[in-house]
């Protein structure tokens, strides 16, 4: 046999061979595969505990990224305004009452007004009084050659002093408290349970009543407990709590923003 017969038969013999080898390299290859891939997915469909907190942190996390910038915006304002008031905040001091103040207080927090009372001969004086309110002058439009002055601040609190008999009528005043005096705006007398769809007469403006009765009124609400060392530790007890109740409120709106 020829060296070029012998070569010929030996290729035809090893392609075969060759072929078979390469396909079943192939086979354990895409078997090796498919068992990693199997073992990859095999989890566990009906395991709930695999599940559940899975979809927890994934409902918390869009919750947290859903929140509108506008809010959290909103947020840092409000916490920057409850730091800053906290800092400045001096309402948890102790408000020492004067001894020969005549009234009982009754201050409930998140309320408006404070209510004071006493008994007076056989009467009923009661006191509505209201938050503070501030003024600074700057309301004066008039050209006085002062604009460069600075204007300072006074505050006034509003009062609805109710003085009660055991007949059953009242008087009632409206008046403002400042620093230094207590005006009053007007009088009205009340009328019994029994007349409350009557129309009662209020009197006359209170400032066109003659300089005696006006003085006589004054005279009439001091002794009964309205006078000045009262409206003075009054200004002071009412700006304290202005500053409470707006932490307060600060801080409600804080939660309900965060809700």
């Amino acid at each position: 046999m020829s060296l070029t017969a012998i070569l010929r038969k030996s290729a035809s013999t090893v392609t075969p061979l060759a072929s078979r080898i390469v396909r079943l390299g192939q086979r354990d290859y895409h078997c090796a595969h498919f068992s990693v891939m199997k073992r990859q997915v095999n989890l566990p469909r009906n395991n709930p505990s695999f599940i559940v907190p899975f979809l927890q942190r994934f409902c918390s996390a869009a919750t947290e990224t859903q929140r509108p910038s506008s809010t959290e915006s909103l947020l840092r304002v409000i916490e920057s305004e409850i730091k800053d008031a906290q800092e400045n905040d001096d309402s948890d001091l102790a408000e020492e009452i004067p001894k020969d103040f005549p009234f009982k207080i009754d201050d409930n927090a998140g309320q408006q007004t404070v209510i004071l009372t006493r008994e007076y001969e056989g009467e009923l004086v009661k006191v509505e009084v209201h938050m503070p309110d501030f003024v600074t002058g700057e309301e004066n439009d008039g050209d006085d050659g002062n604009d460069d002055k600075e204007q300072p601040v006074q505050s006034s609190i509003p009062l609805a002093v109710t003085v009660s008999k055991k007949s059953g009528t009242c008087l009632q005043f409206n008046c403002v408290a400042y620093a230094d005096e207590v005006t009053i705006d007007s009088i009205s007398i009340g009328v019994s349970e029994s007349s409350e769809d009557q129309m009662a007469y209020d009197g006359p403006n209170f400032h066109d009543l003659d300089e005696n009765l006006k003085k006589g009124f004054h005279k009439y609400l001091e002794i009964r407990g309205i006078k000045a060392s009262t409206t003075n530790f009054l200004h002071e007890y009412m700006i304290n709590k202005d500053s409470r109740e707006y932490m307060g409120w600060l801080s409600n709106l804080k939660q309900f923003i965060e809700a």
